[in-house]
């Protein structure tokens, strides 16, 4: 019963390959070296080489580049909100973007650690779901050690602050970060199963 979720959450990322795929068409091919240039003013925030000192901002170190120009974009455009973002996304063109993607994606995340007493919760959640809350199991898109999907647009979950993710977790629970998939996955979702999976992604080694 526990690979029942699993099954089902692949067969739906399979279908979703398509048209995530459409989302990141005509992209440049980006310059890391430039791409490290022009994250001067992104550093304050995300590090010098993508990884934040704090869960307040994502680690964007090791993340596909499929992914991080999706984000972009979607910040540029406003179907993504944040305030602080917004206004630094507006003036980036596609080869910034491009540029800025590819360096971060060329860096090493930092690694993390799941509290002990959220490790057994986690893992399952994370692995194989929960069948009777209806939650499908995070691995079926994310894989085994988080590493994601670069075709389909979903994002490495491996070493992100906790912190951080519990909070888009919430946010896609309660309707305020739109995906259709993501909303689906975390509607059943209590406060505590969100702590736990999220400690146990970052944990993945």
């Amino acid at each position: 019963m526990k690979s029942l979720l699993t099954a089902i959450g692949l067969v739906i990322a399979s279908t979703l390959v398509v048209a995530a795929d459409s989302t990141i068409e005509n992209v440049y091919v980006g310059s890391a070296d430039q791409g490290k240039i022009k994250s001067a003013t992104c550093s304050a925030c995300h590090g010098s080489d993508g990884n934040s000192g704090t869960a307040d901002f994502p680690k964007l170190a090791g993340q596909h580049v499929s992914y991080l120009v999706s984000t972009l974009r979607a910040y540029r455009d406003g179907s993504r909100e944040n305030a602080i973002m917004a206004g630094l996304a507006a003036v980036l063109s596609e080869k910034d973007i491009a540029d800025l993607s590819a360096y971060y994606a060329t860096q090493t995340v930092s690694g993390g650690a799941v509290q002990a007493d959220l490790l057994e919760r986690g893992e399952q959640l994370y692995r194989f779901g929960d069948i009777d809350k209806g939650i499908s199991a995070c691995a079926a898109c994310h894989g085994p050690i988080g590493l994601g999907l670069s075709s389909a647009v979903f994002p490495s979950l491996k070493g992100q602050w906790a912190g951080y993710s519990e909070v888009q977790l919430r946010a896609f629970r309660d309707g305020l970060r739109l995906n259709v998939m993501m909303n689906g996955v975390a509607q059943n979702m209590s406060d505590s199963d969100i702590k736990a999976v999220s400690s146990y992604a970052e944990g993945l080694k």
